[in-house]
C-alpha cells in the first residue's frame, strides 16, 4: 500500500522540515510515501478572496490525486480518531488491499465543499487550529506511529 501527502503549501521553518524529513525517513520501511506540495494561492491585499483561493488550491489538489485512490481529507469538521483508531484504519486498508491511501492538507483557508465532498472520509488533527506545516508534522508522525502500533513495535507507550 502506498501513502500519498497532497499538501497546499512548503515547508519553511527549519525545524518543522527537520521533523518531517525525520518522519519521512521513518515510514520508508512501513510504506513508499509520496509528498505532493503545492502552490500556495496568494492572498493579495488586506481583504482576501476566500473563496477564490480555497477554489484554486482545490483544482490544484483535484489534478494531483493518484487515481483509485481512498482519500482522507484533513477538515476542522472532520472525525477525531485516537492514535490506536488511526491505526486501525491503516490496517483495514492494508487488509483490503487498498492500493493507495491519499491523505489531503488544504491551505490557510481549508478545503471547498466540492473536495470534502470527494473525499472517503474527513479527519480532524484536534479541535485546535494548526498551520498547515504543523499539520503536517503532527499527521506524519501520526502516520508513524500507526504503523509501529500495527507491528506491535515500542514507540506508542500504552
Amino acid at each position: 500500500m502506498k501513502i500519498t501527502l497532497i499538501c497546499v503549501g512548503k515547508l519553511s521553518l527549519p525545524f518543522i522540515k527537520q521533523g518531517a524529513e525525520e518522519y519521512q525517513q521513518r515510514l520508508k520501511r512501513f510504506a513508499p510515501l509520496n509528498i505532493i506540495e503545492l502552490k500556495e494561492e496568494k492572498r493579495g491585499g488586506k481583504k482576501a478572496d476566500v473563496n477564490f483561493i480555497r477554489q484554486s488550491e482545490a483544482e490544484q489538489i483535484l489534478a494531483k490525486i493518484p487515481s483509485g485512490s481512498y482519500l482522507i481529507g484533513l477538515d476542522e469538521i472532520g472525525k477525531q480518531a485516537s492514535s490506536e483508531k488511526f491505526a486501525k484504519k491503516i490496517e483495514q486498508h492494508m487488509n483490503q488491499g487498498t492500493a493507495n491511501i491519499c491523505l489531503i492538507i488544504g491551505g490557510a483557508y481549508g478545503l471547498t465543499d466540492k473536495l470534502r465532498k470527494q473525499c472517503n472520509e474527513l479527519l480532524s488533527l484536534s479541535e485546535m487550529t494548526f498551520t498547515h506545516q504543523m499539520a503536517r508534522l503532527f499527521l506524519l508522525e501520526q502516520i508513524y506511529r500507526g504503523f509501529t502500533i500495527i507491528r506491535n513495535e515500542p514507540y506508542h507507550n500504552r
